[in-house]
Parts: C-alpha cells; sequence; structure tokens
C-alpha cells in the first residue's frame, strides 16, 4: 500500500493523478447537473483564421487515431486514466530498478510518454463499441422533436444546462435541453420539448402536467 502511494503521489506518476483528480470533479459536476455534458465530440472547424486552423488540425488527430465519434470527454477521461494506470504500475514495479536520481528522472519522463502513447489505442479501442449511442441523428438537429415528451436525465434544468432524452423510430436520443426557472424539473421526470434554438442547438421544455 505504501509503495502504492508513494508511486502515485510522486514523478511522474502525480501528473496524471492530478489531471485524474480533474477528470473525477468534472464527472461529479456532470452528475450532480452543474455542468453541461457535450454530445458532439470535437468540433471539425472549416474556416480560415488561426484559431479555426489549429482546431482543424486538432479533430485530423483525433480522427486519425480513432478518438472520435464519443464526447471529447469520455476520450480524455479514458486517456488520462489508462496513462495513470500504467504510469503507477510502472512507478511501482519498474523505476526502483533504475540507478540514481538523473535516471530514474528520465526513466520517469520516459515512462509517461510511453504510457500515454499505449493509452491512446486503447481508449480507441474501448470507445469504438461507444460510438453508436452518439450517433448524430437529423431529428436533434432541428425541430421535428418540438412538441414530443421527454425524460430528464440530469438532476435540475436551468436556462445554462441540462439534459434529456426522447424517443424517436425506437431509439433513445440524447439531447441538450433548457428550461426557465424556478421549475420543479428533476432527473426522471417528464417534460414537454416546446421549442428549439438554431443558434445554441438546444431544445426549451416545459414540466408535462
Amino acid at each position: 500500500m505504501d509503495s502504492f502511494l508513494n508511486a502515485a503521489t510522486t514523478f511522474p506518476t502525480a501528473v496524471f493523478s492530478t489531471l485524474l483528480g480533474v477528470v473525477l470533479i468534472y464527472w461529479l459536476l456532470a452528475v450532480l447537473g452543474m455542468v453541461d455534458f457535450e454530445s458532439d465530440g470535437l468540433p471539425i472547424a472549416t474556416g480560415h483564421d488561426a484559431d479555426s486552423a489549429d482546431l482543424g488540425t486538432l479533430a485530423s488527430y483525433v480522427v486519425a487515431f480513432g478518438l472520435h465519434g464519443v464526447p471529447f470527454s469520455i476520450v480524455l477521461s479514458l486517456l488520462v486514466l489508462l496513462s495513470w494506470t500504467a504510469t503507477c504500475l510502472g512507478a511501482m514495479w519498474l523505476l526502483p530498478l533504475l540507478p540514481g536520481t538523473v535516471v530514474t528522472v528520465a526513466g520517469g519522463v520516459l515512462l509517461a510518454l510511453v504510457s500515454f502513447s499505449l493509452a491512446v489505442p486503447v481508449t480507441s479501442l474501448l470507445i469504438r463499441p461507444l460510438r453508436g449511442l452518439f450517433v448524430t441523428h437529423g431529428a436533434i438537429r432541428n425541430a421535428s422533436l418540438v412538441g414530443q415528451q421527454c425524460k430528464v436525465l440530469t438532476q435540475s434544468v436551468d436556462d445554462k444546462a441540462g439534459r434529456a432524452e426522447v424517443l424517436q423510430r425506437g431509439a433513445s436520443i440524447n439531447i441538450r435541453v433548457w428550461a426557465t426557472t424556478p421549475n420543479p424539473l428533476a432527473r426522471g421526470h417528464t417534460a414537454r420539448i416546446v421549442a428549439y434554438e438554431e443558434k445554441s442547438a438546444r431544445y426549451r421544455i416545459e414540466p408535462d402536467n
């Protein structure tokens, strides 16, 4: 146990331990409905400005490594978790075998790079069966769902964030929603979709009385 704690809190694992803590806080806030869970992944930029070009380059790498098709938060979480696991195991079993501080630090840097490199293909394999859950349906991009019932997925829904699911052609579709406050909407409640916002790609919902 002591060797595990020492490996998890020292270089190089400490870097991924910090990132893992951030990831855990994010998912805790997502479960509580305090942050919006993006389902669109990383957008592909088509503009000609510098920022769009950088984003387009990043997106091309994401596609090349097979890290597309699911929310980028899931991809990032898996990358951090897998990198942390591999680095921690290496720090426990391999780094103690290296002689000297300088060699150990150099070995730690190499271990972190190798761990992240291994995490990329493993993450790609893990998210492959999840892509079908995040298929972009045309109905999500227009107002065809207005008037239908939906089920709230987040702890609450306000004017900033919320998520719900709606049945469309036998499939459950996860959509971004918002509602005026105050309202009684909570996880599991049934609501009615009353409007669609093109600009924000969100649906406004109201309690279904």
